[in-house]
């Protein structure tokens, strides 16, 4: 069994004339990153790789939830490869993966994740969010063959944010 969790990066800032590639996160995107990370633990398998698109947002989210989680930064792997925004080459990427890894940690972009989780899964999303998180799992045992996979488990801000006011009211 394959089992692939997707994090799209956190909100990026635009306030500088900057680059696609190297906008930071805004302070939006800072605190979505600190909540959704301090609430994914339980999704978690043991063992894991870790993959991360090379855009500064990306790496910037990626940081924040190794920092929560305790995953050493030596163990990313940030991936060039993975600055894409078609799921079809985020698939390509996915299908490669050593078969020694059942367990698959993905930081990445819009459209791809999205678009990903709606062909490979079996549950219809219209947006991943930024921040958001999508686990995904696959009854197979190897990456090359991953067709449909059933959505395990989504976790998205405006969800937790709602569920945390609503606590707080009763």
């Amino acid at each position: 069994m394959k089992n692939l969790i997707l994090i799209r990066h956190a909100k990026s800032s635009w306030d500088f004339p900057l680059s696609d590639i190297d906008r930071p996160l805004s302070q939006r995107g800072i605190n979505d990153a600190f909540l959704i990370s301090s609430k994914v633990t339980k999704l978690l398998p043991n063992k894991f790789v870790v993959w991360s698109s090379i855009a500064k947002r990306t790496q910037e989210t990626c940081y924040i939830f190794a920092q929560n989680l305790l995953i050493p930064i030596e163990n990313i792997i940030f991936r060039k490869d993975l600055y894409t925004f078609d799921y079809k080459d985020l698939y390509d990427k996915i299908r490669l993966c050593d078969n020694r890894f059942e367990n698959i940690i993905l930081f990445g972009h819009n459209d791809a994740i999205t678009n990903f989780v709606n062909k490979f899964g079996n549950q219809y999303i219209d947006n991943v969010p930024t921040s958001g998180v999508v686990q995904i799992e696959f009854e197979n045992d190897d990456w090359l063959n991953i067709k449909k996979g059933k959505v395990k488990n989504v976790l998205f801000p405006k969800l937790i944010r709602s569920k945390i006011k609503n606590e707080s009211i009763h």
